[in-house]
C-alpha cells in the first residue's frame, strides 16, 4: 500500500521542518536527553496521517537500544528495527525493504547512549506545554521533528506525543501516539518477523 509505505519512506531521508528556537533551548534539550535515557521500553497506539487526509492505525513497541516495531492494523504491514536494520514488511504483496538504522532519524530516539549535542535542536512551539525537537544525525540526509508534552509524571518530565517528517518528495507524514506506557515488559520476539512470501507462491 503506497500510503502505509510512505511511513517507512518518511523515516529515511527527510527535509528540515523548522528553525531553531533560542529561549530555554538548553534546558529543554537536557530534558529530552533525560527522557530518552530513562525510557528503556515503551508501548503505545499510533495513528499515522498524511497531507491528503488518509490515516492508518496500529501498535508500537520500543526497546532501547535500537529496537522498535510498528504493526499496522491486523499485522499485514510491519516496520521493525532489530538493532541494526530498519525493515518494512508488506505481507499483502510479499515484499520487504530495509535500511541501516543509523541512517534513519529513528536512530537518535533508539540510541543506547543518547548524545543530542550536534544532533538535535529545540525549535519554536506556539504552545508552552509542548517541546519540539528537530533531531538529525550527521550520517543522515534529513531530520525528523519530535513533539513532547510536558508531564511531570513521565520520564524526564516529558511524554513523547509523536512526530512529523517530510520525505524526499516533500510529502508530510504525521504520527501521533496515545496510551503511552513506559518501561513495561516488551519481549524480544516483538522485533522478529516472518519472511514475506511473494504473491502466487
Amino acid at each position: 500500500m503506497p500510503f502505509a509505505a510512505s511511513f517507512a519512506r518518511a523515516l529515511v531521508p527527510v527535509a528540515l521542518l523548522a528553525a531553531p528556537a533560542a529561549a530555554q533551548s538548553s534546558a529543554d534539550l537536557a530534558k529530552v536527553g533525560a527522557h530518552i535515557s530513562a525510557v528503556q521500553t515503551m508501548s503505545a497506539s499510533f495513528v499515522q496521517a498524511d497531507q491528503r487526509g488518509r490515516s492508518a492505525a496500529g501498535k508500537l513497541q520500543l526497546k532501547r537500544p535500537g529496537r522498535v516495531r510498528f504493526e499496522y492494523g491486523s499485522g499485514d504491514l510491519l516496520l521493525v528495527a532489530n538493532g541494526k536494520t530498519l525493515t518494512y514488511v508488506d505481507y499483502q504483496v510479499g515484499q520487504k525493504s530495509s535500511w541501516p538504522l543509523n541512517r534513519t532519524p529513528l536512530g537518535v530516539l533508539l540510541s543506547g547512549s543518547p548524545n543530542l549535542k550536534g544532533r538535535a535542536q529545540v525549535v519554536a512551539s506556539n504552545d508552552p506545554r509542548v517541546v519540539m525537537v528537530r533531531a538529525r544525525d550527521p550520517a543522515q540526509y534529513g531530520s525528523i521533528l519530535l513533539a513532547f508534552l510536558r508531564n511531570p509524571s513521565s520520564p524526564g518530565g516529558l511524554q513523547l506525543h509523536g512526530w512529523t517528517a517530510i520525505d524526499a518528495q516533500n510529502k508530510r507524514t504525521t504520527v501521533r501516539l496515545s496510551g503511552v506506557r513506559y518501561n513495561v515488559a516488551v519481549p524480544e520476539t516483538a522485533f522478529r518477523y516472518a519472511e514475506p512470501k511473494r504473491r502466487g507462491k
